[in-house]
């Protein structure tokens, strides 16, 4: 009799496991925390201040198994402060969430109670939380894509004023010499003059910034010894060596080259039943980054290796140019996977045939 009691104390003095989830918005957080038989123990909307949030949390930070914050654009201070603090932090793929479509109401705290449950059932599509002393690099990466994308829109919108009003088209190598006395000689119209003068500015400043994030970035990281053969791949520099590198983090966590493929958006989405079409998945599903790096790397290769130049042209002639650019993009990220897994070098010949 003294056992049974002793044993029914032990079970009611274990204490309970808890989960959390954070709706996490730009000035505001809802957090919810679930124990194991699916009731909430705490609801909450704070500031999104961590001398706020913090003295909330602790009290349960011993039975939580996990915190749920999702992928927005602004979790880096929370994910790093709630894991400086000792919590179990989870990163929510928020593109792979779905709840039921048949729920007529929703609002921020069923989406971070949806969380909570979610991760309680083991069940939680997770996002890749990167490592916080290269995060800033990767970021300073990222910044130059996007400058050399507003400078390619520069360089397009002279080209096609230059179309418009001459009809000759002009190269990048003319557009650099171009100068405001020179323009105001071709062009009467004042402005027509300063509307390519404008965009001849801005492209200047931002050729002169991207040289400057190039040279900040080569001078602060270099290729890490399992990326090094990454420079084997025709078509594959500095610049998209650390891109991909940056971008991909431990290549351990794709299981396959099709999940990597995929990953860098290099792989189709439909949606098959019956051998019949019925739609297509959610194409922007992947790292937008590592698409546009094994696009470039793909365009290169083309003009640099024979063998992928005639396995691009029978593509294209099947179908067209940006699906044939594509297709060799999937081919170098299935490589790069085989690359970087098993440490080995790019055989051009396994890769196209």
């Amino acid at each position: 009799m003294f056992e049974e009691t002793q044993t029914d104390n032990l079970k009611e003095e274990a204490p309970m496991r808890l989960y959390g989830g954070i709706d996490l918005h730009s000035n505001n957080n809802v957090i919810v925390i679930l124990n194991e038989n699916d009731e909430t123990v705490y609801k909450k909307k704070h500031n999104n201040d961590l001398l706020e949030i913090l003295p909330c949390l602790l009290p349960f930070r011993e039975q939580l198994q996990g915190l749920v914050v999702e992928s927005t654009y602004n979790w880096y201070w929370l994910v790093d402060g709630l894991r400086e603090s000792g919590f179990q932090v989870h990163l929510a793929n928020t593109a792979a969430i779905k709840q039921y479509e048949g729920l007529k109401y929703t609002d921020d705290q069923s989406d971070a109670r949806w969380l909570a449950h979610i991760l309680r059932l083991g069940v939680l599509p997770e996002g890749y939380i990167y490592p916080k002393e290269e995060r800033s690099v990767r970021d300073l990466l990222r910044k130059r894509s996007q400058l050399v994308r507003q400078k390619t829109a520069n360089v397009l919108s002279i080209q096609n004023l230059f179309t418009r009003n001459t009809g000759e088209g002009i190269q990048l190598k003319e557009i650099k010499k171009l100068t405001e006395e020179g323009l105001r000689e071709q062009f009467a119209d004042a402005s027509l003059s300063l509307a390519i003068e404008s965009n001849v500015v801005v492209f200047r400043c931002l050729e002169k910034q991207v040289k400057l994030l190039e040279r900040t970035i080569l001078g602060q990281v270099k290729l890490r010894e399992d990326f090094i053969q990454l420079k084997t791949v025709d078509g594959i520099g500095d610049i998209l060596a650390l891109t991909i590198m940056l971008e991909t983090g431990n290549i351990r966590r794709f299981d396959k080259p099709g999940n990597f493929a995929s990953y860098c958006r290099c792989v189709g989405s439909r949606k098959i039943s019956n051998g019949k079409r019925k739609g297509k998945g959610n194409a922007k599903n992947g790292n937008k980054y590592l698409a546009w790096a094994f696009v470039e790397a793909a365009t290169f290769a083309v003009r640099h290796s024979e063998k992928i130049k005639r396995f691009y042209q029978r593509k294209k002639d099947k179908t067209n140019g940006m699906i044939a650019i594509k297709a060799v993009a999937h081919k170098l990220a299935r490589a790069c996977f085989h690359i970087l897994r098993d440490q080995v070098k790019f055989d051009v010949a396994k890769a196209f045939g």
